[in-house]
């Protein structure tokens, strides 16, 4: 295997200088600075090999550059606003023992160097940067410390012994001696990369588990930052994108007459450089984008819009229906059976069963999609925001007849992605579209593209059955869903004995300890594209698992907080202290204050996911005119080891508001094949205004590093749900709940 590439980095968006490594554990002297490429082990704490599905001879790496005027960390994940830069930072800056005024970071160019341990490319996602570099970035800190220290006893001719290093320098106590890390940059980097260096004793960490400033504010504030859409290079043109209305269709007929001058020929109008014709879409590129919108809309096109143009959302509804229905002759996928649900719900005392339906979603980022490519006979340079950039160079060198090394990948800062940038359409439509006007372009989809042609996340439904004893504990659960499948578009290999572990994610894991679980899921196709949405399956089926455990509880006439704890009992103590500290927080168990014409109640819901565990407590005001109010969102967050606790705060409250969005709005409805939705006046997102309050209330752990920023998102929907249901005696099934009519429920006196 071939060792991976020294990247000189570079603050700046330009090309990245490449040179290549002699060898899989070395240094280069270069520039007065110390570049470190190290080996590292391939699994993050708790991280099973097989959990992980790769190989554990694929090599993890950590860059990092000690200049005079610094320390540059090189982050092998991309920043979505989510704060890795920060965090992995300071896993660097905690073992090499450095100022944290003098840290930078910066984002890796592709290389198969950065490959994500847990997903096995370089990719960003499912909540995996920290858990998945938690020690590899400190052990390249590590390495870094002790070859600095071996450099200032060459030059001193001391022993490494009698050295002390911290912020930033390395002092010799006897002779009364100090050097700073970029005095010996130059003799480090000829020393050799140590192996199985010791790491600092948690006791002794200043950075990890503090609020550092976040690395990446500065530039944001001040404009500096680059975002896709910022990238400007030599000569470069602009795009803008029609899509066929109806996934699948096809272009068929052009007329792009209206462009052309009375006497100019087959000469565009001026700005005008080309009409490009893809399989489904067609582009017009210009010498400006508003330009090249412009003359889009003139142009005349007819589409073949193939199989799925007949398509409704009441067709697929009934579909999903069907599938639910015990009698339907498919065969079922059978994802959990553990002890004998069939047998406790038929011989219990009491059942509850109830069936929940879920929308389509689309991703509806701030920053639309966009890509800038430069396509030359050298190959193809890509500039995106992007999660998955280890996608690219196969299938732009498939599409452009080239070799997959001669396609370089650049990530910007992200402008929110939520799942929506796993994708490569915007990357690979860029690349074509620079090939066939031979100069570089930028390509950006407007919001109305973007929300119409996005790959949304499934709709679903679920039909559930729980059995109770006569003490009032489930004795089974029995949980069928139906959905399209994630999988089965994005990596169909991944599907196992007909089980997309998308669909039933957050069912199968659920907190509470059952004594018999069977969960079975039912591919249902609809022919709308589906694809990752910010927190995947657990988003979907945390809604439904909470709000069952809210029926049980009010079938019962049992208090929601105290029924979950019953079922927690002295199995679960972590998610236990997670529930009671949220409850406690929110004041559980304090009337809320009365307003006159209106009802009030709290919602609670506990979730797992991702390594990390949540319960939020929501409060809200049903008005008799049906009005909503989200009053106070109260929540506790248990991670294990936290880097950065305002960060985690953060990205909890983001994910917490990204879920009542959507269980409050979102929705994607189809009709002939066509998205309904274009923009955020009809796929409404919640406002400053509407949103609650928030507080979060992190809970101090010594588990492994868990993942934050799409663990948020599964306990918002039930929590609202929830509240509604003790406001008003209403037991909401379907979402969004803004398509309920809330005017008639009862209000107290």
């Amino acid at each position: 295997m071939t060792g991976p590439a020294l990247v000189n980095l570079s603050p700046s968006l330009g090309r990245f200088n490449l040179s290549p490594l002699l060898s899989r554990r070395a240094v280069l002297k270069g520039g007065g600075a110390l570049v470190l490429w190290m080996h590292l082990p391939l699994l993050a704490p708790g991280v099973s090999e097989a959990a992980t599905g790769i190989n554990s001879l694929v090599p993890v790496n950590a860059w990092l550059k000690i200049s005079a005027t610094g320390v540059s960390v090189v982050s092998p994940a991309s920043e979505m606003g989510q704060g890795v830069f920060t965090a992995l930072a300071q896993l660097v800056a905690e073992e090499l023992d450095v100022d944290w005024r003098s840290v930078r970071a910066e984002m890796a160019p592709y290389d198969p160097a950065y490959t994500n341990p847990m997903l096995g490319g370089m990719r960003s996602g499912g909540a995996t940067s920290i858990r998945a570099w938690f020690l590899p970035m400190r052990q390249a800190g590590a390495a870094a410390r002790v070859m600095l220290k071996a450099a200032a006893a060459q030059v001193w001719r001391v022993p490494v012994e009698s050295l002390v290093i911290g912020s930033g320098l390395i002092s010799h106590p006897a002779s009364a001696r100090d050097v700073s890390y970029g005095a010996l940059a130059q003799v480090a980097a000829r020393q050799k990369v140590p192996v199985d260096v010791p790491l600092r004793d948690p006791s002794k960490w200043i950075l990890i588990g503090h609020s550092m400033p976040r690395l990446d504010t500065p530039d944001k504030v001040n404009g500096q930052a680059t975002f896709g859409m910022d990238v400007r290079m030599p000569g470069q043109l602009y795009a803008a994108i029609r899509h066929c209305p109806v996934y699948g269709g096809t272009l068929s007929r052009l007329d792009d007459s209206a462009l052309k001058g009375k006497t100019s020929g087959a000469t565009y109008v001026p700005g005008v450089v080309a009409v490009v014709t893809l399989k489904d879409a067609v582009a017009v590129v210009a010498e400006d984008w508003w330009l090249a919108r412009s003359a889009l809309a003139r142009v005349a096109v007819a589409w073949a819009e193939g199989a799925n143009s007949g398509q409704t959302s009441a067709a697929i509804e009934s579909a999903l229906v069907h599938a639910l229905d015990p009698k339907d002759p498919r065969s079922l996928a059978i994802a959990v059976n553990r002890g004998d649900a069939d047998r406790a719900i038929a011989d219990a005392a009491r059942t509850v069963e109830a069936i929940y339906r879920q929308p389509f979603l689309a991703h509806a980022a701030l920053e639309p999609l966009n890509a800038t490519a430069s396509v030359t006979a050298k190959g193809c340079e890509l500039w995106l925001p992007t999660q998955d950039q280890g996608q690219y160079p196969r299938l732009i060198a498939d599409a452009l007849g080239i070799r997959p090394d001669k396609v370089r990948v650049n990530t910007t800062y992200v402008g929110g992605s939520f799942g929506r940038r796993f994708e490569a359409d915007v990357g690979l439509q860029a690349a074509l579209l620079s090939k066939a006007v031979g100069k570089p372009v930028q390509l950006i989809w407007t919001r109305e593209e973007d929300i119409r042609h996005d790959v949304y996340r499934p709709a679903s439904i679920s039909r559930v059955s729980l059995g109770l004893d006569v003490l009032g504990r489930i004795t089974g659960w029995r949980h069928r869903v139906t959905s399209p499948s994630i999988l089965g578009r994005v990596n169909p290999g991944a599907i196992k004995d007909g089980v997309d572990k998308t669909a039933i994610e957050g069912i199968a894991d659920q907190p509470y300890p059952l004594p018999a679980l069977k969960v079975d899921y039912v591919r249902q196709e609809t022919g709308i594209p589906v694809g990752y949405w910010r927190s995947v399956g657990h988003g979907a089926n945390g809604f439904v698992v909470e709000s069952m455990i809210d029926e049980a509880a009010a079938a019962l006439g049992r208090d929601p907080w105290r029924f979950r704890r019953e079922l927690l009992t002295s199995k679960a103590p972590r998610a236990l202290r997670v529930l009671d500290l949220a409850a406690s927080k929110s004041g559980w168990a304090t009337p809320l204050p009365p307003i006159a014409g209106a009802r009030r109640g709290r919602g609670i819901a506990l979730h797992e996911a991702f390594g990390s565990i949540i319960a939020a407590v929501l409060e809200v005001t049903v008005f008799k005119d049906g009005r909503l109010l989200l009053d106070r969102l109260v929540a506790a967050f248990d991670c294990g080891q936290m880097v950065n606790p305002d960060i985690v705060e953060a990205q909890v409250a983001g994910g917490l508001l990204f879920g009542l969005s959507a269980a409050l709005t979102g929705k994607v409805t189809f009709e002939r094949g066509r998205a309904m939705q274009s923009n955020f006046q009809d796929y409404r997102i919640l406002t400053m205004a509407e949103a609650p309050p928030v507080e979060v209330h992190l809970v101090a752990s010594g588990e492994p590093p868990g993942g934050v920023s799409e663990a948020g998102v599964p306990p918002a929907a039930p929590a609202l749900t929830n509240a509604i249901f003790a406001a008003t005696g209403r037991r909401l099934r379907a979402l969004p709940v803004l398509d309920h009519d809330l005017r008639d429920a009862e209000v107290r006196p």
